[in-house]
């Protein structure tokens, strides 16, 4: 290309700058020696053979050829020549280009002061001749080529090799690194082992960094699951296992004990009256008390007995392979212990009393839900027979209180499940045959059958679960009256209410808010209660009803 040309030019030029220096200096020393004009030719000659691609001619100035003489020819080649006369008269030397191949240099040589010794007509800065030189620059081309692609290629080999050189440093720095971080993380990932590490990261700072806060992060959520793990089956109050371990342990201590014919006893902890406390003395008392109960129940169990808190107030107690009768035994040791205990608090010493039920497997029960059902009848008894007393299951006495604590289960599930349905009732004028009001009954739906309330209505007056049925019904059968009144307008809607909730006069009070809401006028609702049931508390009633109808 032009660069390369320009560059070879460049190149010839400097060469031929040179071998004219260098010619100049052999002729001079020559020409000091005396030598004559013959053996200066055969100086020039064995140049020119020596250097095969240059040409070498000289010039003799007009003052050198006076004093010493002409070269044969000099006359006819500065004549026929312009750029050699050129150069002969400016002193200046020249470039030329003759063709392609060849380069061509002018080099006019100055007389200086030591010059003027032997050219004795001559003057200082006298051009005394000049060396004419024609250099061919075809082997400059090749040679110059070759140089570019030796260089070209030398410098690909060293970027290949440094490239090669990077990819294994940075696949050891980096790729290595984050390799091992992902996989780490797909182990963590898969098997959700929290105790793999990042390891070997040290050159790359930011690597470093981020497999440190990685491991840091692996640490802290570990810990975060095991404080979850603890929360999850230890009541953080007092210390003790929670229900759900409750639940747990008495799964697998009913399947060991049935597999190898063994006893087993629970026991259920229930403080007498502990709203008392927590209304009288706040509840920072109240946790006080349950802590220290906590802590006396264990101090009276065995090592391997399991001490579990299982509600607000509530405590039940595993005793492995230990028979009915001892099981009794130590329900009344604990029972005797706290009644003979007084608990030093900031309000001063407090003395409580608590309800203790004892089942035992399998007298008492052989399935989860049996042993579940014995001990609320159990503890159920102890609470209505005047408390601060140990009580255990009576097979003759307790399996119609059995009965009514799972059937109690089954509306609690239905309630939770929003199973409860109200059905309604037409109430006909028996003249006329025109529907003047609707009872709203209850039923609750299992499946495709509908259990009707006669078989549920006394549980849930026995275990307290009234007030929660009324209220469920209630909003039932209001939702019904948008479908309703479109034919029958005229229509009120008659509800039963259980006297406890009747008795809940918040309740009761807000009964209007609760029907408009559903765009009922309050005029079309009935409430039905008996006066063997208003009796009780006859001056209240008679005040809400008055409320009531305003």
């Amino acid at each position: 290309g032009i660069a390369r040309d320009r560059a070879v030019h460049e190149l010839a030029r400097d060469e031929a700058r040179q071998t004219s220096r260098l010619v100049f200096q052999s002729l001079y020393s020559v020409m000091r020696k005396g030598w004559s004009k013959q053996e200066i030719s055969e100086v020039v000659e064995r140049l020119n053979s020596t250097l095969p691609d240059t040409k070498i001619r000289i010039f003799r100035g007009e003052a050198v050829a006076r004093q010493f003489g002409e070269m044969e020819g000099d006359r006819a080649s500065i004549r026929g020549d312009s750029a050699l006369g050129q150069a002969m008269d400016s002193g200046q030397d020249a470039m030329l280009l003759p063709d392609k191949a060849s380069i061509r240099y002018l080099y006019p040589v100055r007389a200086e002061k030591e010059c003027l010794s032997c050219h004795t007509q001559s003057r200082i800065g006298a051009v005394h001749g000049v060396i004419d030189i024609t250099h061919s620059i075809g082997s400059l081309k090749l040679s110059f080529g070759y140089v570019i692609n030796t260089i070209v290629g030398y410098t690909l080999l060293v970027i290949g090799l440094v490239f090669l050189a990077l990819y294994f440093k940075l696949r050891q720095l980096v790729v290595v690194p984050i390799t091992s971080l992902a996989g780490v993380m797909r182990q963590v990932t898969d098997d959700m082992n929290l105790d793999h590490r990042v390891s070997g990261v040290r050159w790359i700072v930011e690597l470093r960094l981020l497999a440190e806060y990685f491991n840091h992060l692996l640490a802290t959520v570990r810990e975060y699951n095991m404080r979850l793990e603890e929360l999850s089956m230890h009541d953080p109050l007092t210390g003790l296992y929670n229900r759900r371990k409750f639940e747990e342990f008495l799964k697998y201590e009913i399947i060991r004990a049935g597999r190898h014919e063994l006893h087993f006893a629970v026991i259920m902890v229930d403080l007498d009256n502990f709203k008392y406390i927590n209304d009288t003395f706040g509840h920072v008392v109240g946790d006080l008390v349950l802590k220290e109960l906590g802590a006396m129940l264990g101090d009276g169990l065995r090592r391997g007995d399991l001490l579990t808190r299982v509600g607000g107030d509530e405590f039940a107690i595993v005793l492995p392979e230990t028979t009915a009768a001892s099981g009794l035994q130590v329900a009344n040791k604990l029972h005797q212990t706290l009644s003979d205990r007084e608990f030093e608090l900031p309000v001063g010493k407090i003395r409580t009393t608590a309800s203790f039920s004892m089942v035992s497997f399998p007298e008492d029960g052989k399935t989860e839900d049996e042993i579940y059902a014995a001990m609320d009848v159990v503890l159920y008894k102890a609470k209505t027979h005047g408390k601060n007393q140990v009580m255990t299951a009576e097979p003759g006495e307790d399996r119609s209180m059995m009965a009514i604590f799972r059937q109690g289960d089954i509306l609690r599930s239905a309630l939770r499940e929003g199973r409860i349905e109200a059905f309604l009732q037409p109430i006909v004028n028996v003249r006329t045959g025109d529907v003047m009001a609707f009872e709203v009954l209850v039923r609750i739906r299992d499946g495709g059958v509908f259990i009707p309330a006669g078989e549920f209505i006394d549980v849930a007056e026995e275990l307290g679960m009234a007030q929660e049925l009324d209220r469920e019904v209630f909003r039932k059968g209001l939702a019904h009256y948008a479908k309703i009144a479109a034919t029958h307008p005229q229509a009120k809607f008659f509800f039963n209410l259980f006297p406890r909730s009747f008795n809940n006069i918040e309740w009761v009070r807000g009964i209007p808010e609760l029907v408009q809401s559903f765009g009922v006028p309050c005029e079309k609702i009935v409430l039905e209660i008996t006066e063997r049931e208003a009796l009780p508390n006859l001056t209240q009633v008679r005040a809400v009803i008055e409320e009531l109808r305003a």
